[in-house]
């Protein structure tokens, strides 16, 4: 039996497909987020202060790019996630996040089971991130502190604001890499998206195999991409 439910509950806009071991009404909190866990790239080279400060200035003009295309009343929804797709495939490390999301499998994977994987997952969260624009409910991001947490590593509070709910804390954990700053990790509510999906697919590897969480994946990919028109 699959790991996945039905339903298209999100972690901060992240993925997904709840597994049973995730407690429901946590996640159902997170459905509106949707693109809002990305960054942009900047310059390399940087002290810590200004790579800090960099990396906020970053994150701040993608999610306010994201918000202009969310927020166009003239853009349908196929549009505007045509138009987010290459922001999500240029702002996330995805093989990072695959690797971070297998954590001690990784090891045990041949180089063309890595390379499956990645496809496979980055497909994955594509399609999910984009499946949830229609959940866009004008919510309004506001931006907190920029930290180091290590030589070309930052941190970025936000802050997502919920008309009658508490503000929603999120965390973007950003790496410093050849080609700029890339997302890594998000933290919501202090609960990291890269240990969700850990627990979730050691989970389905230790009790059914790697094989079966490939084609769980890719499975729900491929529904998405029909229900997005791509297949």
């Amino acid at each position: 039996m699959s790991y996945f439910h039905s339903n298209t509950s999100t972690l901060s806009g992240i993925p997904a497909y709840q597994f049973k071991s995730l407690p429901h009404s946590r996640f159902a909190r997170f459905a509106a987020i949707v693109i809002l866990v990305l960054t942009a790239v900047c310059t390399i080279g940087l002290t810590e202060a200004r790579a800090e400060s960099s990396a906020k200035a970053a994150t701040q003009e993608f999610i306010n790019q994201a918000l202009q295309i969310l927020r166009d009343p003239q853009k349908s929804v196929f549009e505007k996630r045509r138009e987010l797709k290459p922001l999500i495939e240029s702002r996330f490390d995805s093989s990072e996040m695959a690797r971070s999301t297998l954590g001690y499998h990784w090891r045990s994977l041949t180089p063309d089971q890595r390379t499956n994987f990645t496809q496979v997952f980055t497909a994955f969260i594509e399609a999910a991130y984009l499946d949830k624009v229609q959940d866009y409910s004008g919510q309004q991001v506001q931006f907190g502190q920029s930290r180091s947490i290590g030589e070309g590593y930052a941190a970025v509070d936000t802050s997502i604001v919920q008309p009658g709910k508490a503000p929603l804390g999120v965390t973007y954990l950003l790496e410093e890499t050849g080609s700029g700053w890339k997302v890594y990790d998000v933290t919501v509510d202090n609960i990291s998206i890269i240990a969700n999906y850990r627990n979730q697919f050691n989970r389905v590897i230790n009790e059914q195999g790697f094989p079966k969480l490939m084609t769980d994946l890719r499975a729900k990919q491929q529904q998405l991409g029909s229900e997005l028109g791509e297949g």
